[in-house]
């Protein structure tokens, strides 16, 4: 962790890190990352951002009547192990609040216990819908896109630039587990919203961690569609992405990821072998929106870790703040039913909404509300390792309705 840190106390028990700004706390967060296996990057993100969210909020004095503490326990993205951690959190270190979870599936064993213990649960990484519809209680909250509000905006941007393309082919290649079958049926269901005729070319199911994916990409290059959705994220999409390229299948259908696609940290690990002219978005972007507040958040990232941030960290970062002004807004913090009528009613300016529009959470689904914007790879040399960025924006406002009826 970078020099700028301060106030961390490690134990001899490598799961678990303490963080303070405050000589005294009203409120103690138990946050679960992946600092170590898989997913340790979203980690080690999301962990640097909790620190520099406490510290703008020490600064900044905008929630003086709140002091936080907060707890990091090393999920390593096992969803048994987060449970266990997630008892020993509300059990032992009497945690007030939940928060964290990169994996769907580690969040959505973690969820149950919120739920079963009372305890609210933050959700800051994950993205599966599972967590706003099937799977809600009062006690949790997503304060990242989820993968509907993604998939929304790509059914958004597919009725805008094909509404008058006949025989409209789409395949669909992603992960085999929730996250993916998810974003499938959600986007399906959004583009015949838009009432956008389509045949379903292709559905492909690769393991969740495959690294050859040769036999899929043959499948693709015998018979491309027009467009090829992409459900992958992290390791996965790189492998994916590197491997088609290689393969020619660019130059024969329309590659489009709306969720992961665009994360910063997919972008640097491929720096300049990253294809130009691919379609993707993210849940958050280093050079999008270009607001002051935005270009602080990625700007004092890199000063306090020397990298720019994943998407992982601006959703952490958002969790921490959320907390804090909910807990700012009640007369007593600790009472978990104040606290829900707060988070019910949020609404914050965070470092990914553009200008005049604000973050607003969904009372019914307890989901944050923000503007997907979409773009294309192009060269951009402005954010190292990272040799093309997204440009050519589209942006897409929350509607009023955006759950499935």
């Amino acid at each position: 962790m970078a020099k700028h840190l301060k106030s961390i106390l490690f134990f001899s028990l490598s799961s678990y890190c303490f963080v303070t700004f405050a000589a005294t706390h009203n409120l103690t967060i138990g946050c679960l990352f992946p600092m170590t296996g898989p997913g340790a990057l979203y980690g080690e993100d999301s962990e640097a951002a909790v620190h520099l969210a406490l510290k703008h909020i020490d600064d900044s004095k905008q929630y003086p009547s709140v002091d936080l503490r907060v707890i990091v326990a090393d999920s390593k993205s096992k969803p048994l192990r987060a449970v266990q951690l997630a008892r020993k959190l509300i059990e032992e270190d009497k945690v007030n609040l939940l928060c964290g979870a990169v994996s769907s599936s580690v969040a959505l064993a973690v969820t149950k216990i919120a739920e079963a213990n009372k305890i609210i649960f933050i959700g800051t990484d994950h993205a599966s819908p599972r967590l706003v519809d099937q799977a809600l209680h009062p006690y949790y909250f997503r304060l990242n896109n989820g993968t509907r509000q993604s998939m929304w905006a790509g059914a958004q941007y597919i009725a805008e630039h094909y509404q008058s393309t006949k025989d409209l082919t789409i395949g669909f290649i992603g992960p085999d587990y929730d996250y993916g079958y998810r974003a499938w049926d959600d986007l399906r269901y959004f583009l015949r919203k838009q009432n956008i005729d389509f045949f379903i070319q292709h559905e492909l199911w690769p393991k969740l961690g495959e690294k050859n994916f040769s036999l899929y990409i043959n499948a693709l290059i015998n018979d491309p569609p027009d467009i090829l959705i992409n459900g992958h994220w992290g390791k996965d999409l790189v492998n994916f992405i590197l491997q088609a390229k290689e393969s020619g299948l660019f130059n024969q259908t329309s590659f489009m990821n709306f969720d992961a696609g665009g994360n910063y940290a997919t972008l640097a690990t491929l720096s300049d072998k990253m294809p130009l002219g691919l379609v993707l978005s993210a849940r958050h972007h280093v050079n999008w929106p270009l607001t002051p507040a935005n270009q602080q958040f990625v700007n004092d990232f890199f000063q306090l870790t020397g990298r720019y941030p994943s998407y992982a960290a601006e959703g952490a970062y958002s969790g921490i703040m959320a907390i804090a002004a909910a807990a700012s807004s009640v007369t007593e913090p600790t009472e978990s039913e104040q606290l829900i009528t707060a988070f019910k009613s949020l609404t914050i300016k965070l470092p990914e909404d553009p200008e005049g529009f604000e973050s607003i959470m969904d009372s019914e689904s307890h989901q944050i509300l923000q503007v997907q914007s979409i773009g294309k790879t192009m060269i951009n040399h402005q954010y190292p390792p990272a040799k093309v960025m997204l440009g050519d924006w589209f942006d897409y406002y929350p509607p009023e309705q955006w759950q499935i009826e």
